[in-house]
């Protein structure tokens, strides 16, 4: 707070002082510093149905922001019979997510009578924090609809009125790292077929297939002919991958409902398993150590391997994803 804000807050002539629920409401002869809003006609503001009305920003201590108006109370919070005022952060202005700012502020209505100031702020003088999540303090019952339509006040005379802001930025800090889980509604299914022929002549331990694309990520199934883990020797053994997880940061999650399948060639009879998994940069791979016995995946009769060639699908459908908040 600059001291030139500091000696022009002290030189305020304040004819009275009272509380209610926690709100002060003074007068001052001084007009708010930061920014106004004037309003004609403001009759036709809830006649024309508008409910809110929200400022151009402005600046004030480094950021910006915006008054928030409803003419006729804030309907979501079933408010009524009272005007509802607010400052409202633009979140565009935080250097980034996790940032957070302690902040004082006035909110003001001019009596036109008087020329003078009604000025509302918190009896306390506690410090508001606006953030990402909390970008919006205020005053549900900034003044009743009575007194503000009163002529003997001044707030409204020919139908117009003025309201304003002072905003003072107490400090800023960095909030503690933490993460952000983000849920996925009505997310999409991604496939990926991979042929593999010369089974019999496979010898490596695992083999992959070529990457491909699901829900901004890069994955892979991934095949061990010879089973893997509890399943070695006896199963064959498949999972999905990611094709790059030491790009994903420590906190970086995704999970997903995966499923692997031996396409059937012959009676489109497929084996698959099916899960909910959750995938990271030190659990990236999971699928099915003992997907099917080897001994009916390569039986003549199935119709798994034909020609020493086998079909496996991967389904990938995204659920969720958690990432860092800063």
């Amino acid at each position: 707070m600059s001291s030139q804000h500091d000696t022009r807050v002290l030189i305020y002539i304040h004819t009275h002082t009272y509380d209610v629920a926690g709100i002060s409401r003074s007068i001052s002869d001084a007009p708010p510093a930061h920014y106004v809003v004037r309003v004609e006609l403001f009759s036709l503001l809830a006649n024309n149905s508008i409910e809110k009305y929200v400022s151009e920003k402005f600046e004030a201590g480094g950021y910006k922001w915006k008054l928030v108006l409803h003419p006729s109370g804030n309907k979501g919070k079933n408010i009524k019979d009272h005007i509802s005022l607010y400052l409202a952060l633009d979140e565009a202005s935080l250097p980034h997510p996790a940032w957070e700012i302690y902040v004082n502020f006035r909110l003001f209505l001019l009596d036109q009578n008087t020329d003078n100031f009604l000025v509302v702020q918190d009896a306390t003088g506690k410090e508001r924090r606006f953030y990402k999540m909390k970008a919006e303090w205020g005053f549900d019952k900034f003044i009743t609809l009575k007194e503000f339509n009163d002529a003997s006040k001044g707030y409204l005379v020919d139908d117009t009125c003025a309201f304003g802001a002072e905003v003072y930025v107490c400090k800023e800090r960095s909030r503690s790292k933490g993460e952000s889980i983000v849920m996925v509604k009505d997310s999409f299914t991604y496939k990926h077929v991979w042929e593999i022929n010369n089974f019999s002549k496979l010898d490596l331990e695992f083999y992959d297939s070529k990457t491909f694309n699901a829900g901004n990520y890069e994955w892979k199934i991934k095949l061990y002919p010879k089973g893997n883990g509890p399943g070695f020797g006896s199963h064959l053994s498949l999972y999905l991958a990611l094709s790059n997880p030491s790009t994903l940061s420590p906190v970086s999650k995704i999970y997903a409902q995966i499923t692997l399948r031996i396409l059937d060639q012959k009676q489109a009879k497929h084996h698959f398993g099916k899960a909910n998994y959750w995938f990271s940069s030190s659990n990236h791979e999971r699928g099915a150590s003992r997907l099917i016995p080897l001994s009916y995946f390569t039986s003549q009769y199935q119709g798994f391997l034909v020609k020493d060639s086998c079909l496996v699908e991967a389904e990938v459908q995204i659920l969720g994803v958690v990432e860092a908040l800063s």
